[in-house]
């Protein structure tokens, strides 16, 4: 299935004019197209691709009011953003637990206002406004691909980290995609995506293994990707299409290991009337970041239980 060149440049033209509108208002002069996002988490010191591929009614119906009161400190006001999100569910969190976080720009919190570390930040404060024992690491780096996040592991911070988790939580694998897109961004072909996703779930392979080695107790949780490019390039299905594969993948490969879950993600972002990205249309924002929260803290619940 082959994505036609002049289909690709209209759908460009009339999406980057309706960014230029909408993002006008942000004081950005100029609106890239796909290629320019693949860049937007490179890194001048590393050769590392930008991170893709970022409330609706859920379990725990929850607001997404923003944050309003600017004289109130950023921690005070993302514990108040976000305290009814997890509440409700932290009854099952009583013992001790160590929860080490890796991964790319997701992990990291690229896109979260508040500068709080995105879903791994609004877990962690979450935990300390209940006064429970449960320390949280974050080790996330925006641009990482699934090889730089297998070399990480070999750093002896991460290792001892890991070492000593009851939980490992992972986002990787969208900077791979962008980096074939970036590729190929002008002969989009499905081909390209097939053959990296191999090597990629290889790498994913490699990754839970060496966690396994590091930690046999602990449990992994594999984040899966949503699709950032719905809202404004919906009419290239194959790019839905390639998110929806490397998802699979992802999943198939988690239920292979005993101890290994799969979070999806894409259905929190799909379809929402609600504005779940930040600025740069892209990354999710604490709103965004709020819903993925909640659903992995579902999963964790139902692990402990």
């Amino acid at each position: 299935m082959k994505v036609t060149l002049m289909s690709i440049i209209i759908g460009i033209l009339v999406v980057s004019g309706c960014l230029y509108l909408l993002l006008s208002e942000r004081n950005q002069t100029k609106v890239e197209t796909v290629k320019a996002v693949a860049s937007v988490n490179q890194e001048p010191t590393e050769n590392t691709e930008g991170m893709a591929v970022q409330d609706a009614k859920t379990a725990i119906e929850v607001q997404t009011e923003q944050v309003e009161d600017s004289d109130k400190p950023i921690k005070e006001n993302i514990k108040d953003k976000v305290r009814e999100v997890l509440e409700m569910a932290l009854d099952f969190l009583k013992r001790d637990q160590k929860i080490v976080a890796i991964g790319d720009s997701l992990t990291e919190g690229v896109g979260d206002e508040t500068e709080n570390g995105g879903y791994v930040g609004i877990l962690n404060h979450t935990f300390e406004d209940n006064s429970l024992n449960i320390s949280v690491e974050n080790f996330g780096k925006k641009g990482n691909r699934s090889d730089q996040l297998l070399k990480r592991l070999e750093k002896e911070e991460i290792a001892s980290a890991i070492k000593e988790a009851d939980m490992v939580l992972i986002t990787i694998g969208a900077n791979d995609i962008m980096n074939v897109l970036k590729s190929n961004f002008m002969n989009v072909t499905m081909e390209p995506f097939k053959e990296e996703r191999v090597k990629y779930i290889e790498r994913l392979r490699a990754i839970f293994n060496k966690i396994n080695d590091l930690n046999p107790d602990t449990q992994i949780f594999l984040i899966g990707f949503y699709n950032p490019f719905e809202r404004h390039f919906g009419e290239i299905k194959e790019l839905g299409m390639i998110i929806d594969n490397w998802n699979d993948d992802g999943k198939s490969l988690a239920e292979e290991y005993d101890n290994v879950r799969y979070i999806p993600t894409k259905d929190l972002f799909s379809n929402s009337n609600l504005d779940l990205l930040a600025e740069d249309e892209f990354h999710p924002n604490t709103s965004g970041y709020k819903l993925i929260a909640q659903r992995v803290l579902e999963y964790l619940k139902e692990f402990n239980e």
